[in-house]
C-alpha cells in the first residue's frame, strides 16, 4: 500500500492506494503551519479498518512550501553569487533583474570570474587561481555556507563548474554548493536564477525533510518517503535536500498524472479546479507537456524545466460580481466555509452560484433566498466562458480535445464546454492530485548541446541518456526499470553544422520497493 498526500493553498488531500485501488481518502483545509494538516491527513488515512503502519510501503508527498518560501520571501538563506564568465557579461550581474526584496533576502553577494567556455566547449577564458582564492575568501570571512556556481555554457561543459566548486569545498568543507548545469538550461541567467533560488532553500529543505520524516515516525510508518517533483516523478528525501526547487509547480502536475491514472486517458487537457484558481495543463503521452519559455518563480526568471500550465483565477472560492458577469480572481479560499453566503458569510463565491442553481447541495441553501436568478445564471455562464477560453488557448489546435475535470472545484462545471470534445469526470477526481503523487515514479533529465559533426548522433543521444539515467539512479530510481520517456532534439541553426539541443527524460520505478518485491 501507499500514501499519497498533496498540499494545496486550500487544502491537504490524502489517499491509501492498494496497487490501483483507492482505499481511502481524505481531503480538509491546509492549515497555517502545514505540517498540521499533513499529520492529520495520516491520522484520518489510518484509522482506515484493517489498514497496519507495516503495510505502508512508501508516503508520496506534493508540497507548496518551497514555492511558498519564494513567493512569500521567507525561510530564504543568504547565498553566494558565483559567476565564471568574464570578460564577457560584465554588464549584468547575478541578479540584475531581480526584484529588490527576495534579492535583499539571499544578500547581493557576487563574485563574477574569469572563465567559462563557449558554445562548442573550447575555453572562452582561462581560470584565474588568484581571483578564485580571493572570492572564495571573501565568502568565508562573511559566513556564508550556501553558494551557487554558475557558468557560461555550462550545460555543455561543466568543467569550469566544478573546478571552481572544488575549491570552495576544499576551503570550506560544510558549503552548500549548487552547480547550475545540474538543474537548468541553456541560457545563463535563468539557469544561474534557478541555482541561486535552489541554493536559497537548501537549509530550509533541510527542515522541512526532517519534520516530514518526524511526523512519519510519530505515527509509526518506518516505510521510506518521496516527494513530489514537477515533471510528474519523484525524488527521494536526500534528493530533494539538494533539490528543493525542484518540486515548484509539483501540484498542478500531481493533478494531470492523476487524472491519467483514473481515465486511462494519455493525452488530453486537465482542468484542476481548487479552491482559488483553475490550473490547465496538458497530458502528452501520460506526462505533463513541459514549458519552453522562460518560466517567473516569486518574480525571477528562470529556465528550469517547468510543466505547461495556464493558472486560472477560477475556484470554489472566487468572488463573484453582483451580476455575475466578473469572477475572481480574488478569492476566499481556506474561509470559505465561513465567509460564503451558503455557510452564513456575507460574500458571494462560484460555490454559492452553483448551489442556488441547484447543481449542489453544499451549507444552507436557504440563505441565497436574496440571490437574484439572472446573477446566478450569468455567474455559470462567465465560469463556462472562462474555462473554455482557457482550454482553447492550451490546445494544441483548433479541434476539441477530451477534457479531464479534477480537483474539489469540478463540481463548478455544470454543463458542457465548447472546447471540449468529451467530458470525464472521473470517481475520487476530487483527490486526483494525492492518487498523482501516489503512483509516481523516479524520473531523471539531462540537457545537453552536442555537435553531431563531432559526434555520431547515437553517440551523443547515448551520452546525454547516461546522465539522466544517473540522475535518476540518484533520485532513488531502481536501474533495471529505467525507460526512456522522452528525446527532445531542437537543431541550432545559427551555428556550426550539427549543433543540436538534446534532452533526455527518463523514469523508473522506486528502488526500494522494487527491492522488496524481490525479496
Amino acid at each position: 500500500m501507499r500514501i499519497g498526500i498533496d498540499v494545496g493553498g486550500t487544502h491537504t488531500d490524502a489517499v491509501l492506494l492498494s496497487g490501483s485501488e483507492v482505499i481511502a481518502s481524505t481531503k480538509a483545509l491546509t492549515s497555517a503551519d502545514v505540517l498540521t494538516g499533513i499529520t492529520n491527513a495520516l491520522d484520518t488515512i489510518l484509522s482506515e479498518d484493517g489498514v497496519s503502519q507495516s503495510d505502508i510501503e512508501a508516503v508520496m508527498i506534493g508540497t507548496t512550501q518551497f514555492t511558498n518560501a519564494v513567493v512569500e520571501r521567507r525561510e530564504l538563506s543568504p547565498v553566494a553569487a558565483v559567476r565564471i564568465g568574464l570578460p564577457s557579461g560584465n554588464g549584468l550581474p547575478p541578479m540584475v533583474d531581480w526584484p529588490d526584496d527576495i534579492a535583499d533576502a539571499l544578500g547581493r553577494h557576487t563574485y563574477m570570474l574569469k572563465g567559462g567556455t563557449l558554445y562548442d566547449g573550447w575555453p572562452l577564458a582561462p581560470l584565474d587561481g588568484d581571483e578564485i582564492d580571493a572570492a572564495v575568501a571573501d565568502i568565508k570571512a562573511k559566513g556564508i555556507k550556501n553558494i551557487a556556481v554558475s557558468s557560461v555554457f555550462s550545460p555543455m561543459n561543466a568543467a569550469p563548474e566544478r573546478d571552481v566548486a572544488a575549491k570552495i569545498q576544499a576551503a570550506i568543507p560544510d558549503a552548500r554548493i549548487t552547480l547550475s548545469f545540474s538543474m537548468g538550461r541553456l541560457g545563463l541567467m535563468e539557469r544561474e536564477n534557478a541555482a541561486l533560488l535552489n541554493t536559497s532553500l537548501l537549509a530550509f529543505a533541510d527542515r522541512v525533510v526532517d519534520a516530514f520524516t518526524a511526523a512519519l515516525k510519530a505515527r509509526g510508518l518506518t516505510c521510506p518517503m518521496y516527494v513530489s517533483q514537477n515533471d510528474g516523478t519523484l525524488m527521494n528525501a536526500d534528493f530533494v535536500r539538494q533539490f528543493p526547487a525542484l518540486t515548484f509547480a509539483s501540484g498542478p502536475t500531481n493533478s494531470l498524472r492523476g487524472a491519467c491514472k483514473l481515465t486511462g486517458l494519455m493525452d488530453a487537457i486537465v482542468v484542476d479546479i481548487g479552491g482559488t484558481t483553475s490550473d490547465i495543463g496538458v497530458l502528452e503521452s501520460g506526462f505533463p507537456r513541459e514549458s519552453n519559455v522562460v518560466i517567473s518563480v516569486g518574480g525571477v526568471r528562470t529556465n528550469f524545466r517547468m510543466p505547461d500550465i495556464m493558472a486560472v483565477g477560477l475556484g470554489g472560492g472566487s468572488l463573484v460580481s453582483d451580476d455575475g458577469a466578473s469572477i475572481g480572481p480574488r478569492s476566499v479560499g481556506h474561509r470559505l466555509v465561513t465567509e460564503g453566503l451558503v455557510f452564513g458569510g456575507d460574500t458571494l463565491t462560484t460555490t454559492d452560484l452553483i448551489v442556488a442553481a441547484g447543481h449542489a447541495d453544499i451549507g444552507d441553501r436557504s440563505r441565497l433566498s436574496g440571490l437574484s436568478p439572472d446573477t446566478v445564471t450569468a455567474g455559470n455562464q462567465t465560469i463556462h466562458r472562462m474555462l473554455d477560453d482557457a482550454i482553447d488557448m492550451m490546445k494544441p489546435n483548433a479541434d476539441p480535445v477530451p477534457v479531464i475535470l479534477v480537483g474539489g472545484g469540478a463540481v463548478l462545471v455544470t454543463g458542457g464546454l465548447k472546447a471540449a470534445s468529451t467530458l470525464h469526470r472521473p470517481v475520487n477526481a476530487g483527490v486526483a492530485n494525492a492518487i498523482g503523487a501516489a503512483i509516481a515514479q523516479i524520473g531523471g533529465e539531462c540537457e545537453r548541446l552536442v555537435s553531431y559533426s563531432e559526434l555520431p548522433r547515437d553517440e551523443a543521444i547515448a551520452k546525454v541518456k547516461d546522465e539522466a539515467i544517473s540522475r535518476a539512479i540518484n533520485a532513488g530510481a531502481d536501474a533495471s526499470t529505467i525507460r526512456v520517456a522522452d528525446i527532445e532534439e531542437t537543431a541550432i541553426p545559427y551555428m556550426d553544422e550539427g549543433n543540436t539541443r538534446v534532452r533526455v527524460k527518463v523514469i523508473g520505478d522506486i528502488a526500494a520497493l522494487a527491492k522488496k518485491e524481490t525479496e
